[in-house]
């Protein structure tokens, strides 16, 4: 975690499946009430491979906070797209 005046970056790593989803879960939730008005990055560059249940993950970081995706390599550049895709289709279909 690395955090700015203006933004707090969460560095995700190696393989965001089984356990690891549900443990960035939390720590992004508990990260969520300190963020106020600062801008949330997650940096995708070192993950590997994401699972459906982490992509959902991901949206859902998008959808509640506008989150910017940090994204580096083709498969992260493609993991940040589809997260960015359906936090926005979650969002509409709320409304």
């Amino acid at each position: 975690m690395n955090e700015s005046p203006e933004s707090t970056t969460m560095k995700l790593e190696g393989k965001l499946i089984g356990p690891w989803v549900a443990e960035l879960d939390r720590a992004w939730r508990s990260l969520l009430v300190s963020l106020s008005s600062k801008k949330l990055r997650v940096d995708l560059c070192g993950i590997v491979r994401i699972d459906p249940n982490g992509r959902q993950i991901l949206a859902e970081i998008h959808r509640q906070t506008g989150a910017e995706f940090v994204a580096d390599t083709p498969i992260t550049k493609y993991f940040a797209e589809q997260a960015r895709l359906q936090g926005q289709k979650d969002s509409s279909e709320g409304e």
